[in-house]
């Protein structure tokens, strides 16, 4: 009878996979990184960044869209930007930067990111900066001075009527936009349009009316996104032909409109067992595209994406120590781990959201199912099979065998809504934070980026004196 957690993974899923090998300790390898020596180095908790991941995907989705393009003698370019908002660690930019890519914006201080990218060579005034987001008056000031100091491919994407005059009014000298299509939302959301830009009846009159009189600016792009991102359902397709019909209208009375963004979106790895199709649905888009185009008669558009999870999510990870298991009842027991879920995975309970979860050593022992509880005091601190579709295996707890475990694919967001850097719920520290990378012989690297919190860091944000 097979009853090892090996055993429980390798007939649950296709095991080991590209990312995910077990080494002669029988322990958990991660892009042949040795997590148990990582380990043993910094010890847990601690969360890490793989920064090669990150080069990959980009070149990846560059790769789906060179093919594509060939393929269907697409006449427009593909232009591949960073959401900023998914990661804004400069160590994060740094390596996606080196990918000659573009970069989203989403708020006043990414700007001043921009600004400094621009004086490290980091980016060029050729480089895109698409603007996105509800724009008042810092982020209106930022983005004048941008432009002002010659970066002409800083591109507001208006989200209001109002945006475009109060652009008008700080930027001195000719620029280009965009505009954000308010697209309607799944029948299962609480309201039926997204908050976020201008309905598609409204686009065209807005243009006629209000950005074609004035001299300065020229409208150069259409943008696209909705909320569950790119998957081929019927809803994403009649929401992308939408787009088009109000692209193609725009283009009959609007010569310089020649780019489209289809935003973001690409899911990324949150099993084992996932399974999406990059390439078809990259083809299908560049299909769909150039058809509703050349059955117009008009000329097809450069196409932009602005992926941020895809970008930087699959470099990410965290690990952590069981350090007691309750028995609570007769069927739940509760492995505690030595950290907080709502501080270092807010994601996960915040909107359910599901991470690659592994044991890191330990593979030959027997399984039990657990459910995992973070240390603070609040009862949403868990992770479980209610949140999840399956429920946790992992190794029996043994008092005298210590258990790690590895979330993964946990890089994008988690940093920024937890409030790296500043206060955490119940004051759990944040863990120490790992960089690794490949030096020039492709050996791996590692360097630390940020030592776990302490009290006093803390204390002093609350206003305490030491």
């Amino acid at each position: 009878m097979k009853t090892k957690y090996i055993d429980l993974i390798e007939q649950t899923y296709y095991f080991p996979q590209e990312e995910f090998t077990i080494n002669k300790k029988n322990e958990l390898q991660f892009h042949d990184i040795d997590l148990m020596a990582l380990v043993e180095q910094y010890g847990a908790p601690l969360k890490f960044t793989y920064l090669p991941k990150i080069s990959q995907n980009i070149q990846q989705a560059k790769k789906w869209f060179a093919e594509a393009i060939k393929k269907h003698n697409y006449e427009g370019s593909y232009n591949y930007s960073y959401c900023t908002k998914s990661s804004h660690f400069k160590h994060v930019l740094d390596e996606a930067l080196n990918n000659d890519i573009h970069v989203e914006t989403s708020s006043a201080f990414d700007i001043n990111i921009v600004e400094n990218l621009k004086r490290r060579g980091k980016i060029s005034d050729k480089t895109f900066v698409l603007c996105n987001g509800f724009k008042r008056d810092e982020y209106i000031t930022n983005i004048a001075r941008l432009i002002n100091n010659g970066h002409k491919n800083c591109i507001p994407i208006i989200d209001n009527y109002e945006e475009i005059d109060l652009l008008t009014e700080e930027v001195n000298e000719p620029f280009k936009i965009g505009i954000r299509i308010a697209s309607e939302e799944e029948p299962k959301f609480e309201f039926y349009t997204s908050r976020l830009g201008i309905g598609y009846k409204n686009i065209v009159p807005f243009f006629k009316n209000k950005i074609e009189p004035i001299e300065q600016v020229s409208l150069k792009m259409l943008h696209f996104f909705i909320n569950t991102g790119i998957r081929d359902t019927a809803y994403y397709w009649n929401e992308l032909m939408k787009c088009l019909q109000v692209y193609i209208k725009l283009k009959k009375i609007c010569p310089t409109l020649d780019s489209l963004n289809i935003g973001g979106g690409f899911p990324i790895k949150n099993s084992l067992a996932f399974d999406f199709d990059y390439a078809y649905m990259v083809d299908e888009i560049i299909h769909q595209i150039q058809k509703a185009c050349n059955e117009a008669g008009v000329p097809v558009p450069n196409i932009f994406t602005e992926f941020g999870s895809f970008t930087v999510g699959e470099s990410g990870g965290a690990i952590y120590k069981v350090l007691y298991q309750k028995q609570q009842n007769d069927r739940e027991k509760w492995n505690m781990i030595n950290s907080s879920f709502i501080t270092t995975l807010p994601d996960s309970w915040a909107i359910n959201k599901r991470f690659i979860l592994l044991a890191i050593n330990r593979w030959q022992d027997e399984y039990e199912r657990v459910l995992l509880g973070g240390l603070t005091c609040d009862s949403d601190d868990y992770y479980n099979s209610e949140q999840h579709v399956n429920a946790i295996y992992l190794p029996k707890y043994k008092e005298n065998k210590p258990l790690y475990l590895g979330f993964f694919n946990t890089g994008a967001y988690q940093e920024s809504i937890g409030g790296f850097g500043g206060l955490q719920h119940c004051l759990i520290p944040s863990p120490k934070h790992i960089l690794i990378n490949k030096d020039a012989d492709g050996k791996i690297t590692t360097e630390l980026f940020a030592p776990q919190q302490t009290s006093e860091q803390l204390l002093n944000i609350l206003g305490y004196e030491n």
